[in-house]
């Protein structure tokens, strides 16, 4: 078994939570690196706003992480692999009834999902992962390169959320806030991929309603201080006049405006119309209080609120601004004017939104989804199968996965370790399997029942590799889980995280 010598004097980040009965694998604890990832309720509440507001549209704009640093050349084959202790499990949970008709398909597991989260350099990723079993039931397997920056800076990423079963926005089983990671020391010191795995415990998770339109009046709008719209609709001249007719005169949600200001009146002028315009911040705020004739200092403003694509893409007058909550905001700002009725005018409706959430806590991952077993120092030479979100393109540019839908491949580990000496890998193990970036962190579950679309976590998938130059990735390679594995999985499963919403 291979050892990095640490500094004298290093300071080893300990967690101590070892469960009862790993005396096997007790030599290990020394080894275990755990990090906050939301440490309070507050920390998760925002990266859970981050993510889902304006209709999830973070989760949407994220993409398959893959840097240049996981590119990987020089590979060679070693011996095979000796375990440094005895073969052990832990038992899946949530196993589904057991079929007695022969499947020809392969059965998705639900335990399987995307991880999102967001680098040091504001880009939003995603990688695979999977339910795994633990005491608390809220536990989450993948790689560690999808938990922990591999830019050497020795931090975990950030806001990481693990959404099982997601398909295009949607979180059909809720979405779950990383509370504390843990992996082994080697890797989030060292970055050796021999270890490049993480298991995350996550808040219960959050379903429901989330970022729901709600139609208020315009004196709730103003009020309200979160994300908010409002939607113009075109009337008739005598939509308009009723409309002000019921209202008694003036009202917010009804208006008029013209895109010709040249001809001007004043408010006796017979048949003149109020129209609002359109002006930038600084015509608003320059504007006279008023006379016969001209601008009036009374006028209107809304706030629209933005994805951050449609905030870099805006060239109109409103005054862009990103909010201290981090929301992207364009605000408008209309004077009113006086026009004769021989200008061309226009004639609008406004109905005023607000985005409320109505959430709730849907309980624990492990009881929504179930958990894969774990398994380690298992021997090498089985079958597995994998499954995962695969969408980059290989070397050669070709791009044959969406990465919208699950994946899986089948197959025998290799008896013969992979070492690949740029990622410090002396002892990987492979299977032949053509995916691409985005099936990082993907489990290999050994011993899987099709019909309980359940077995035991032995792997996640660390790198994927060209090993013939053809261009094309032809094989996936993992962390041999051994006992120091199972130490750091038995501290991750025993820690708890609780709720964000009672």
């Amino acid at each position: 078994m291979k050892r990095i010598l640490l500094p004298a004097g290093g300071a080893l980040l300990a967690t101590g939570l070892l469960a009862a009965g790993l005396a096997s694998t007790a030599q290990a604890d020394d080894k275990i690196a755990d990090a906050d990832l939301a440490k309070t309720a507050a920390q998760a509440a925002e990266v859970l706003d981050f993510w889902t507001k304006s209709d999830n549209a973070a989760l949407k704009k994220a993409v398959a992480f893959n840097p240049d640093a996981l590119e990987v050349e020089k590979i060679s084959s070693g011996g095979g692999y000796s375990a440094d202790t005895k073969p052990g499990s832990t038992a899946p949970i949530g196993e589904e009834k057991k079929s007695t008709a022969k499947v020809q398909n392969v059965n998705l597991p639900k335990t399987i999902g995307k991880v999102f989260f967001e680098y040091r350099d504001g880009s939003l990723y995603w990688c695979s992962g999977t339910s795994i079993q633990s005491q608390y039931r809220n536990l989450v397997a993948t790689a560690g390169h999808c938990v922990y920056d591999i830019a050497g800076n020795d931090e975990v990423v950030s806001r990481w959320v693990f959404v099982p079963g997601y398909y295009q926005g949607k979180a059909p089983w809720g979405v779950y806030v990383g509370k504390q990671a843990f992996t082994h020391y080697d890797f989030d010191v060292y970055e050796d991929f021999d270890r490049d795995y993480a298991f995350v415990t996550v808040y219960d998770g959050i379903g429901g309603t989330l970022n729901k339109p709600k139609q208020v009046s315009k004196a709730d709008y103003d009020k309200y201080q979160g994300e908010k719209f409002t939607k113009d609709y075109s009337i008739t001249e005598a939509e308009y006049k009723k409309c002000k007719d019921l209202n008694g005169g003036e009202t917010p949600d009804c208006w008029a405006k013209s895109a010709d200001l040249e001809d001007l009146a004043g408010p006796d002028t017979p048949g003149a119309e109020k129209v609002l315009k359109e002006v930038s911040k600084e015509q608003y705020d320059a504007a006279p209080t008023g006379d016969k004739n001209g601008a009036k200092a009374e006028g209107a403003t809304t706030i629209d609120y933005v994805t951050e694509a449609q905030y870099k893409a805006y060239s109109g007058p409103g005054y862009r601004k990103i909010d201290d909550k981090g929301n992207f905001t364009i605000t408008h700002y209309y004077l009113k004017y006086w026009v004769k009725k021989s200008s061309e005018v226009k004639y609008f409706r406004t109905e005023f939104f607000i985005v409320v959430h109505e959430v709730k806590s849907v309980g624990r991952l492990g009881d929504n989804v179930g958990g894969q077993g774990f398994a380690w120092n298992q021997p090498t030479g089985k079958y597995v199968r994998t499954f995962g979100y695969p969408f980059g393109p290989h070397l050669d540019g070709n791009k044959p996965f969406t990465g919208v839908t699950p994946k899986w491949c089948y197959g025998k580990t290799a008896k013969n370790v992979l070492r690949i000496p740029s990622k410090k890998v002396e002892e990987q193990i492979s299977f032949k399997c053509t995916v691409t970036a985005g099936y990082d962190g993907a489990p290999w579950l050994y011993k899987y029942s099709n019909s309980k679309r359940l077995g035991y976590v032995n792997g996640v998938t660390s790198l994927i590799a060209d090993t013939d130059s053809n261009k094309r990735y032809d094989t996936i390679t993992s962390p041999y889980f051994d006992g120091e594995t199972a130490a750091i999985y038995k501290a991750a499963s025993a820690s708890w995280s609780g709720k964000l919403i009672p």
